[in-house]
């Protein structure tokens, strides 16, 4: 039996979106290298650094693309057939960090395990 929605919210609640390219290996980071200089090219992106050790809730070395939510409707199909073999995490920014990652993530590619416990104690603090 499906879960009920008790308290459903709309889109409105998305204030922006973050991407978070990972890699693990020269070869993934030089992938990563030039899927971020496409998307520089393309997109009115913000590109944040190069995390090349995991951080916060991450597992896996990656930087983070922050985005409008406007560009979704572009941006993501074209991840979606561009990502080179990546795996990209997709989430909204709703003000709920730990919902965020842990509730309302897209995948591209493999699904990693998050660290959400970090979050949680990080919200907390």
């Amino acid at each position: 039996m499906a879960a009920e929605i008790s308290s459903a919210q709309g889109p409105a609640a998305i204030t922006g979106y973050h991407a978070h390219v990972y890699y693990h290996d020269d070869q993934t980071r030089t992938a990563a290298a030039a899927l971020r200089a496409a998307l520089d090219a393309r997109f009115p992106v913000q590109l944040g650094r190069w995390r090349d050790e995991p951080v916060g809730p991450h597992p896996r070395p990656m930087y983070q693309v922050t985005f409008a939510p406007s560009i979704f409707p572009e941006l993501v199909p074209w991840l979606m057939l561009n990502r080179a073999g990546l795996t990209i995490l997709i989430h909204p920014e709703t003000g709920d960090a730990i919902a965020d990652h842990d509730r309302f993530p897209l995948w591209l590619g493999e699904t990693l395990a998050l660290d959400i416990a970090f979050l949680r104690a990080h919200v907390a603090a």
